[in-house]
């Protein structure tokens, strides 16, 4: 017997979970240490049969963790996702083909259940495209100058009519959520967000430790009285020759109007001491640096991929979103893993879409994953044709392929799972 046949991929029990936890922590460079109250409270919400370990003489060398999730097509379609995480395998037990064998029996298992697709966020780049997932949305991130914007000093508030409050975490506990469905339903690429998220992310005793530092909240509500944006970020204490350096650090901010978004910023480049903010994760495209009269006191520094998606039902996926032109394509698509091989006709137009297997000649050959890195509009068909990771079969499909499939403003997914 190899030492591959002698590892053991199978779903773990209840009474493994401390050990499972140790696999994890290890996997991620944290302290091999399990806490009784990380025990508790991964087994209140984990799904045994979707929680994988690898086993070598009992010990636990490997883990892989999925859970049910929605994500939001372009056009706004919610269609059931299967959510990866926790993918890590022990520095002892690298390359003998463990993680392939985990991500073979969750896909199987994912599809089997009828999800459209499976997401993850990839923290190394070269993985998860041997398993048939492309990256599907970016992230950025900027520094602001304060002093460098243009923005008004003596700025107090709206001038429209809403206002802005500092809330607790009750509070975004009671208004968070349905302001996330707001803004999930119109932004492609968004994903669902259960309670543990908001309780963990507002300092609920019951999620968090004593390491919980409470952060600010403000939120932002229209002249109606409609909440319409929210802000959680920290600020740091920082002077030099008795003048204040200060960096406001976003952890998160979610508007549903550009009105929201734009009065929620600029109070956060009005605070008091306040000369730096961190935007924390945003869309690529995001509104923020031409919000202010100077955009360049907007400095990027960081842009990345983000969402990684591995599409396995063709049909229901290219039928779930919306084109904002009228054609047809017949796609080839392959699939090492054969989840998801065939020849689809696609024929869409603004009132839907229709997809089905045909006989037809391929217009465009590709894989799975670059149709996934296509289906939520971020990419260009003829920029993938160039770099020779989709064939055009018949000249211009690529360009027909971008008029139908890009959007005009792009995927992003605000969270990390």
């Amino acid at each position: 017997m190899t030492l591959r046949d002698s590892i053991d991929v199978r779903a773990i029990t209840k009474d493994e979970i401390p050990e499972w936890i140790r696999a994890l922590n290890t996997g991620f460079l944290r302290p091999p240490t399990v806490s009784e109250q990380e025990i508790a409270d991964r087994s209140s919400y984990v799904v045994l049969e979707r929680t994988l370990g690898a086993f070598d003489d009992g010990r636990c060398v490997a883990t892989f963790r999925s859970f049910p999730q929605e994500l939001t097509a372009v056009g706004g379609a919610l269609v059931p996702a299967n959510a990866i995480s926790n993918v890590t395998v022990t520095p002892t037990h690298r390359r003998r083909g463990i993680l392939s064998r985990m991500m073979a029996t969750d896909l199987a298992a994912a599809k089997e259940r009828g999800d459209v697709v499976a997401t993850l966020i990839a923290a190394e780049y070269p993985i998860y495209g041997r398993y048939g997932f492309g990256p599907a949305a970016s992230t950025a991130e900027w520094i602001v100058d304060v002093p460098r914007t243009g923005l008004d000093p003596r700025w107090s508030g709206p001038a429209d009519g809403g206002r802005i409050d500092l809330v607790d975490g009750e509070d975004v506990r009671k208004t968070g959520p349905e302001l996330h469905e707001r803004l999930r339903r119109g932004q492609p690429g968004a994903v669902s967000r259960d309670e543990r998220w908001w309780l963990l992310n507002t300092g609920a005793p019951e999620v968090t430790s004593g390491s919980w530092t409470e952060p600010y909240y403000a939120v932002y509500r229209s002249a109606a009285g409609e909440v319409e944006g929210l802000v959680s970020y920290e600020s740091d204490d920082k002077w030099d020759d008795k003048r204040p350096h200060n960096t406001a650090d976003v952890n998160w901010l979610i508007a549903v109007t550009p009105t929201a978004e734009r009065a929620l910023w600029h109070y956060l480049c009005s605070i008091d001491w306040i000369t730096k903010v961190k935007t924390g994760w945003r869309a690529p495209d995001d509104l923020l640096p031409l919000l202010l009269p100077d955009p360049r006191a907007a400095r990027l520094t960081t842009q990345a991929d983000l969402l990684w998606v591995r599409i396995l039902d063709v049909v229901r996926a290219l039928e779930a979103r919306t084109y904002a032109g009228s054609g047809t394509l017949v796609l080839e698509v392959t699939d090492r893993d054969g989840l998801s091989a065939g020849r689809y006709l696609l024929e869409a137009g603004p009132d839907g879409a229709s997809c089905a297997p045909t006989t037809l000649d391929a217009e465009l050959t590709l894989d799975v994953g670059e149709l996934g890195r296509l289906w939520l509009g971020d990419e260009s068909v003829v920029r993938l044709v160039a770099l020779g990771l989709v064939r055009e079969e018949r000249a211009g499909a690529g360009s027909v392929a971008d008029a139908l499939l890009r959007t005009s403003r792009r995927p992003w997914c605000p969270d990390i799972f």
